[in-house]
């Protein structure tokens, strides 16, 4: 590659918070002290996912929890002519899975695919969004089941998630005190919130969480605290071309806290959250790879560690979860999806090798999920979706 290109490419890389600098993803991964270790290999076991009732389709699996020792899996099914129907397992062991009752209420529901779960106690809620109308843009709504019966479809307002101002409805988080969404509306980062997931209230235009004179916000997670909710996402400012790495705090869903999470040259992108033995960690993309951030006490944020990537494109982290302890995290580079395991609480690193080849974008995913000691890996490369059990 000429000497010019290297510096075009790289050039675009920055402004999009994908730097040049960057560590490979594939099978190992340089930890703070500078020296290479091994990927990691677990004995993956794959699971059996029997088709729902209906029409026979592929499946496409996209997210999975678990609460009090149950298991729960969301995805779809897809026909060969494109459509598609929304889909759901529950597991009480892992091993045996059992298609849920999906009750649909309206003509896009019926379309659904669910790509995002939360859970708590018995109750599972879901987000499903099918493309539809006019411009093609995401019918998105609500879904939950309380106890024994159906994952039903919430009924709502058009404009509750789409409308003129809609932009995204990312992630979904569960906790003692209700459910949050996180994602964003014309005006920046908006949340929409339920005592129990049964009916959603669309909170936009707030102070602090949304755009200002200072820029434009976007939330991407959430994660219950013990009291309110940790909110991350970004801001771009008014007169920048680069992303900052945000995080808000709030105790009822309305007030807001905000802080910028510290990166060497300000680029980046806080893009999910959990909590590890109830401190908060952050993980997102920057301009050299991914970098980890924790709050010991809840309020201020240090940068703990973090790893590499090289990649075509723009980076992400579409998937976190914790594990016996261990941080799961995957990524995309534009390129691939990949998965990373630290056991140290975010210091340092390495690759997990999984079954299957993910590429990054289209219809295609690979996400995590920890529970029970175990992880459950599910991956999709666009031809056909796979659950795997391993432990990290």
């Amino acid at each position: 590659m000429s000497a010019r290109r290297v510096l075009v490419v790289c050039a675009l890389l920055v402004l999009v918070v994908a730097g040049c600098d960057r560590n490979g993803t594939g099978n190992d991964e340089a930890g703070p002290g500078g020296g290479r270790s091994a990927a990691v290999e677990p004995a993956w076991r794959e699971a059996t996912l029997p088709a729902p009732p209906g029409p026979a389709g592929r499946l496409v699996l996209r997210d999975a929890v678990s609460c009090a020792g149950v298991w729960f899996l969301v995805g779809g099914v897809v026909d060969p002519a494109g459509g598609s129907r929304p889909a759901a397992w529950s597991s009480a062991d892992g091993a045996t899975w059992v298609p849920m009752p999906v009750a649909a209420s309206t003509f896009y529901g019926r379309q659904h695919v669910l790509y995002a779960a939360a859970c708590a106690g018995d109750r599972v809620a879901a987000l499903g969004a099918k493309n539809g109308g006019v411009h093609g843009n995401p019918r998105t709504g609500t879904w939950v089941r309380d106890g024994a019966g159906p994952l039903r479809e919430v009924p709502a307002a058009f404009e509750l998630f789409g409308g003129p101002r809609a932009v995204s409805v990312v992630r979904l988080a569960a906790g003692a005190q209700g459910w949050l969404i996180a994602g964003a509306r014309a005006d920046g980062a908006a949340v929409w919130t339920s005592p129990d997931a049964g009916g959603f209230t669309l909170a936009e235009g707030l102070p602090e969480l949304a755009g200002d004179a200072r820029g434009r916000t976007a939330a991407y997670d959430a994660v219950a605290l013990p009291a309110g909710w940790l909110v991350v996402g970004s801001l771009l400012p008014a007169a920048g071309s680069a992303l900052r790495p945000m995080a808000w705090t709030s105790v009822d869903g309305r007030s807001f806290r905000r802080a910028e999470l510290p990166v060497q040259d300000g680029r980046g992108r806080a893009e999910r959250v959990v909590l590890r033995d109830g401190v908060p960690v952050v993980v997102g993309a920057v301009s050299d790879g991914f970098a980890v951030w924790r709050a010991d006490d809840g309020v201020r944020w240090r940068r703990v560690g973090g790893f590499g990537a090289t990649g075509p494109g723009v980076l992400s982290v579409v998937g976190l979860t914790v594990v016996g302890g261990a941080l799961v995290a995957v990524i995309g580079d534009g390129a691939g999806r990949a998965t990373w395991v630290s056991t140290d609480g975010g210091v340092s690193w390495r690759s997990v090798r999984v079954p299957l080849t993910v590429v990054d974008g289209g219809d295609t995913a690979l996400t995590v999920a920890g529970g029970d000691d175990r992880l459950l890996l599910l991956a999709d490369d666009g031809r056909a979706s796979h659950a795997w059990w391993g432990r990290v």
